[in-house]
């Protein structure tokens, strides 16, 4: 019987695609665009692709990629896909390598993806490499782009978008220029003190929960918080927001294997009753029943 969600994976294309372009971007950090008209057009922010070179089997298994952002072609059509990957071990060590021509094996779009949010001010929050899902998301939300097949409408665009973006330090803060494009707030942290605030990114979302803003904060809805990176750093901005009384989504960056719901080995304890705080929890696989989650029913 086949699965109801449109991102399930008896709904997925596969195929083998050929690189664009494959540009560094920061430390270690690189875009890779390659040309797929049919994800182009499907594919939401916040949902992942399956990624692995084609032609080998070393290693076998493929990558989960975040989408990056799509790529117009001369008439406003999506034709290609960008996503944007840090150097960690043997598959992105050989991706990095790769050149415009080489082919790649990709599946998807899988995972559910963000939401549309209808918040006053918008807070996301990105740790490491967590920045990947945000740039399609704020660029939609912006209404500068629309994405997928049965076109997601923003019908109140944020008042405001603040990116908070931490990393071990300015070497590796990637992209920024993209994000500085949109007209959002963009917000740093480093560890070392390199560039912008010297500590965690968490003590710049604590800011700006804090700050004073003609947002209406009686509304439920006014302030929402979106968070990738580090579970750590996850847990700790969850924590932050439960206390602010924000809503807040976590993109979980769990490692996958099959990126179909198929192997289990991306499982996350969910709370899954009301209060949410003593319910019970069960596992959820990441791949098809996230990445995104509530944080608050997230057991970290």
């Amino acid at each position: 019987m086949a699965h109801e969600a449109a991102h399930f994976a008896d709904r997925a294309w596969h195929g083998t695609v050929a690189v664009i372009e494959n540009v560094p971007l920061a430390r270690d950090t690189y875009r890779v665009r390659f040309d797929c008209p049919e994800l182009a057009a499907r594919i939401t922010p916040g949902q992942f692709v399956m990624l692995r070179i084609a032609g080998g089997d070393d290693p076998l298994l493929g990558r989960p990629l975040a989408l990056y952002d799509t790529v117009l072609d001369a008439e406003g059509n999506p034709r290609g896909i960008d996503v944007v990957y840090l150097v960690v071990g043997k598959l992105t060590r050989r991706l990095a390598e790769l050149r415009p021509g080489a082919r790649l094996e990709v599946w998807g779009p899988l995972g559910n993806g963000f939401p549309v949010y209808e918040a006053e001010h918008l807070i996301l929050v990105a740790g490491g490499i967590g920045q990947t899902p945000f740039l399609a998301l704020a660029r939609e939300q912006r209404g500068l782009r629309v994405y997928g097949q049965a076109p997601r409408a923003v019908s109140s665009s944020p008042r405001r978008i603040t990116f908070c973006y931490g990393a071990r330090s300015q070497e590796y803060l990637a992209g920024l220029d993209d994000f500085a494009s949109l007209g959002i707030e963009v917000c740093t942290s480093t560890d070392d003190g390199s560039a912008g605030h010297h500590g965690f990114v968490t003590d710049l979302v604590a800011a700006a929960l804090e700050e004073r803003s003609t947002v209406d904060r009686t509304a439920a809805d006014a302030r929402r918080v979106v968070c990738c990176g580090p579970e750590p750093m996850m847990a700790a901005v969850a924590r932050i927001a439960a206390q602010a009384g924000v809503p807040c989504d976590a993109s979980l960056e769990t490692p996958m294997a099959c990126g179909l719901g198929i192997c289990f080995s991306c499982v996350v304890r969910v709370r899954t009753g009301e209060p949410v705080e003593s319910s019970p929890w069960d596992y959820r696989r990441s791949c098809v029943e996230g990445p995104v989650f509530d944080a608050a029913r997230i057991v970290f």
